[in-house]
């Protein structure tokens, strides 16, 4: 053994009909950051930093420089993905007990722009070679019959409080509040608000699905990669869904990051006049508390990315980004990053100026946290965190934890969701809404509501 990582990269002909990158998800203990047919897989665990409190994204940053420093890189495909990778995933709130952690695989496929590629990762002295690549990706793929659920890292228990709400595979159970009483945290918040206490909170809510045939963290992905394309489906340690937000994206010295806030139900569209996009357009474009909140989100992401870029753009107007459940009002923005210091930003470390923004916070930051913690009566874990992967070359993706669920044993699922509260929020509508962005997860597990 040697403690220098070593790494060899090769590519792989995977014809463009095979269904993509979700044909790889073959194990409910996979790694996965999928968006329509590409992506990134990782199979197996090399080794993982792990970390908790205020410091954690900067902690994971050294640890990730530190071990690619000295690495042995092997790279004939040279793309963004390719080499060393790891998968990430982090808390929510400085605060809390749950365990932030980047996860290094044994082995990575990616696929992008129609080429696809195979990561071998050692720490072994043996030679590294491309045919122990791909007979390295043959044995983890016939290898994945008969893997149990995977399971996160949550440690609550289900409420015993169960709804009257069944579907044809599992049972929905009550989370850590009631509706009734998440609807008052959510009047709790509008009264702070018109006080002028702050000027938007987002509060979530959690509900536990049981699953008697037991769940299956692949299958979960699948549905997700299939369903909602133009999201990014993740899985990392029992962490599963499929995000519309991207929190920052890195490429060379490129950021992207694509802000939402701005929520209509698309079951709202049925039976109206017109067709659905232009009751899109009508009720949420022209809403002035939606496109409100909007500009606090948006505003928010561009004042904290400002000191690490020399050059930004966004759209003048939010768009509607349509998905299969909600529309939402969206806005992508561009930056070129500074050079600070001989050194270009590092994802982590701009997610550690950047998270959390006020699109899964609110504004201010440290006002509308505390609220979060008071009202909520909740640990978030890693909804609403940061998730994602990053390589050696400095690129990586990182969207927010939303649209997801925790796997927290071979029968339970812990679901999230949350809105944000501004003013004019009304607390039944802010309800419904939870239900609206809980149906991805409560369709990849096959139980109706």
């Amino acid at each position: 053994m040697t403690s220098t990582l070593r790494t060899l990269t090769v590519p792989l002909d995977v014809d463009s009909s095979s269904g993509g990158l979700p044909s790889f998800l073959v194990r409910d203990d996979v790694l996965c950051w999928s968006r329509r047919e590409a992506g990134l897989v990782g199979y197996g665990e090399l080794t993982r930093f792990n970390a908790t409190g205020p410091d954690r994204f900067l902690e994971a940053d050294m640890w990730w420089r530190h071990l690619i420093l000295e690495a042995d890189i092997t790279d004939q495909v040279e793309l963004p993905g390719t080499g060393p990778v790891a998968f990430g995933s982090f808390a929510f709130s400085k605060t809390s007990p749950h365990v932030s952690r980047l996860i290094l695989p044994e082995l990575v496929v990616g696929m992008r722009d129609g080429r696809a590629w195979a990561t071998q990762l050692t720490f072994d002295d043996a030679p590294l070679t491309e045919a122990g690549v791909l007979a390295a990706l043959e044995s983890w793929l016939s290898d994945a019959s008969g893997d149990e659920p995977a399971a996160g890292g949550s440690d609550v228990g289900p409420s015993p409080e169960v709804a009257a709400l069944n579907g044809s595979r599992g049972s929905l159970g009550r989370g850590s509040l009631s509706e009734a009483a998440w609807m008052e945290a959510v009047t709790n918040g509008v009264e702070e608000i018109r006080a002028g206490k702050l000027e938007k909170l987002v509060l979530a809510r959690d509900v536990v699905a049981n699953l008697p045939e037991g769940v299956s963290a692949a299958e979960v992905l699948r549905q997700l990669a299939a369903r909602y394309r133009e999201c990014w489906t993740y899985g990392v340690d029992g962490l599963v869904g499929a995000t519309p937000e991207m929190l920052i994206q890195v490429e060379g010295r490129t950021a992207q990051a694509r802000v939402l806030a701005g929520t209509l139900d698309r079951r709202d569209a049925e039976g109206v006049e017109g067709s659905p996009m232009e009751y899109a357009e009508r009720v949420l474009a022209g809403s002035e508390k939606q496109r409100h909140e909007h500009e606090i989100a948006i505003d928010s992401l561009t004042r904290q990315l400002a000191p690490f870029s020399e050059a930004m753009n966004s759209h003048s107007e939010p768009f509607i980004l349509e998905l299969p459940n909600v529309w939402h009002l969206a806005s992508d923005v561009k930056a070129e990053l500074a050079d600070i210091e001989g050194h270009v930003p590092t994802c982590l470390a701009l997610i550690n100026a950047l998270h959390p923004t006020a699109a899964v916070c609110g504004t201010p930051t440290q006002v509308a946290g505390a609220l979060i913690r008071k009202l909520e009566h909740l640990d978030r874990g890693p909804y609403a965190g940061p998730v994602g992967w990053l390589d050696a070359a400095g690129n990586g993706e990182w969207g927010i934890a939303l649209r997801g669920a925790v796997i927290e044993d071979a029968n339970t699922v812990r679901l999230y969701a949350g809105c944000g509260i501004v003013e004019g929020s009304q607390p039944e509508a802010e309800l419904a809404e939870t239900w609206a962005k809980f149906r991805p997860m409560l369709e990849a597990l096959g139980i109706r509501r």
